[in-house]
């Protein structure tokens, strides 16, 4: 990192941290300058080193908090959806496949789906009722509402369900869709691998990504031998590629990257007498990163990981000025709660907004109008196909991260494509013009976490291997 990237720490504890994690910086992951994830992203103006110090300092520890609290860690989801492209192959009977639905009892009244107490003025008529129900999903509404606002709201929810969405998002009414905390059901390493998993990621990559059957990408278990090509045919074929499509493969490489990264990072290392014990595996780390054990093609998809970084990030900027709306509670029932919960939200906007080196989104879409808006539909279709894709997942606990991470991203898709919608937002009534429903933006923020998570894992694993050297 550049001297001039590093502002001076105003306690002696964190100079001490910032220290040690610019040494790691400055060396490499494992002895080779080709290891290093240094420089400019492609596609972008923004450097990785910034990019570290920003979220490792600024960003993280405050979205790790926002996750604690209930609005964000409660999460519907129906893990029971069956396969739409494939025979389910079975489920991993593995334990830690296992996710542990949370009782209706448990969650925060503001948040469960059909408390329409709040609502009672309309919640004697039957159709008002199923459309008070509609509304109450979006878990961002108090009882000080006026009428008027509360009927516009009933137009929102109708509007959203007409929506094209970037996600096949679960039906939240059906017998199958269960509340989980998020707290108690971790991302982790489950054991969970092999042809049903890779068959999962080969479908993404192979039908989903704009990619011609006849080239294949490196280290892919499922492609016949190219001798020795080394993925350089492929690279070629990304390179030529408009930058939308070329944004789209990294979106997804990123999202890959990261959820190894998770895996790497919680990994069950041993279990004694029935005690887990989860910790960073530096061993499957390199296996899955080390340019010598991927042929180079690690460091790669961890940069592809910074991409998608800077796009979420670029999506919570500017959506920003949607939560900083007084309408927007982001409510649970607990005013107190719901109050630091909205504050803590707009501190990390703002914290988004300052950053100097947003993605610019505005590079996409930007040539002939008819050609860039059929486009921009295909790049929808390919991307709600991938989340369909979602519920092939044969382990729950990765099905509902999978699914999670998936909408959250599809959120931020979303919110890029929506600008104008978002800037003509009325300060005190909802607009049909762009909305989000409460499961959006639960997927968007926790979403944006797991990848600011991956970054700070990068920094541990870096001292980690250090250590080991």
């Amino acid at each position: 990192m550049s001297s001039g990237g590093r502002r001076t720490a105003a306690g002696t504890g964190l100079a001490a941290q910032r220290l040690l994690w610019a040494a790691a910086t400055l060396g490499c992951f494992w002895g080779s300058a080709e290891a290093q994830l240094t420089g400019v992203l492609d596609d972008c103006l923004c450097d990785i080193e910034s990019i570290d110090e920003f979220n490792n300092f600024k960003i993280y520890p405050k979205i790790q908090k926002l996750q604690e609290r209930d609005y964000f860690r409660y999460y519907k989801v129906n893990l029971k959806r069956p396969c739409p492209f494939w025979a389910d192959d079975g489920h991993c009977s593995i334990r830690d496949c296992h996710v542990e639905p949370c009782p209706e009892s448990k969650v925060p009244v503001g948040i469960k789906a059909g408390s329409a107490n709040k609502y009672s003025k309309i919640a004697n008529h039957t159709k008002e009722f199923e459309d008070c129900e509609q509304a109450s999903k979006l878990g961002a509404i108090n009882s000080t509402l006026s009428n008027q606002s509360k009927e516009a709201f009933i137009d929102w929810a109708r509007y959203d369900d007409s929506q094209d969405h970037f996600c096949e998002l679960d039906d939240e009414r059906s017998p199958d869709a269960q509340y989980v905390d998020l707290l108690l059901n971790p991302e982790r390493y489950t054991g969970y691998k092999g042809p049903s998993a890779w068959r999962v990621w080969n479908s993404i990559y192979e039908e989903n990504c704009f990619k011609p059957r006849s080239v294949y990408r490196p280290l892919n278990p499922l492609a016949p031998s190219k001798g020795e090509d080394d993925g350089e045919s492929f690279y070629t074929w990304l390179e030529g590629l408009c930058l939308e499509k070329r944004v789209f493969y990294k979106l997804i490489s990123g999202l890959h990257a990261s959820i190894n990264l998770h895996l790497c990072a919680n990994y069950l290392l041993e279990e004694t007498w029935g005690r887990p014990r989860w910790d960073h595996n530096v061993k499957e780390f390199t296996r899955r990163f080390a340019p010598t054990e991927t042929k180079s093609e690690g460091p790669r998809r961890l940069k592809n990981l910074y991409f998608l970084y800077l796009v979420e990030l670029r999506a919570l900027s500017k959506v920003a000025s949607y939560f900083e709306r007084s309408i927007v509670d982001l409510y649970t029932g607990n005013a107190q709660e719901d109050m630091e919960t909205k504050s803590l939200l707009l501190e990390i906007f703002r914290d988004t907004k300052s950053f100097p080196m947003h993605f610019d989104e505005k590079s996409m879409f930007a040539g002939d109008k008819k050609e860039a808006k059929s486009l921009k539909e295909e790049f929808r279709l390919h991307f709600k196909n991938i989340s369909r894709i979602m519920d092939c997942v044969g382990c729950d606990k990765c099905r509902l991260w999978g699914k999670l991470q998936t909408e959250g991203l599809g959120t931020a898709l979303k919110i890029l494509f929506s600008e104008k919608e978002i800037k003509n937002l009325p300060e005190n009534s909802p607009s049909k013009g762009f909305q989000l429903t409460r499961q959006e933006i639960v997927a968007l923020l926790n979403a944006f976490g797991r990848l600011s998570t991956s970054i700070r894992e990068l920094q541990n694993f870096r001292v980690l291997l250090q250590q080991t050297s």
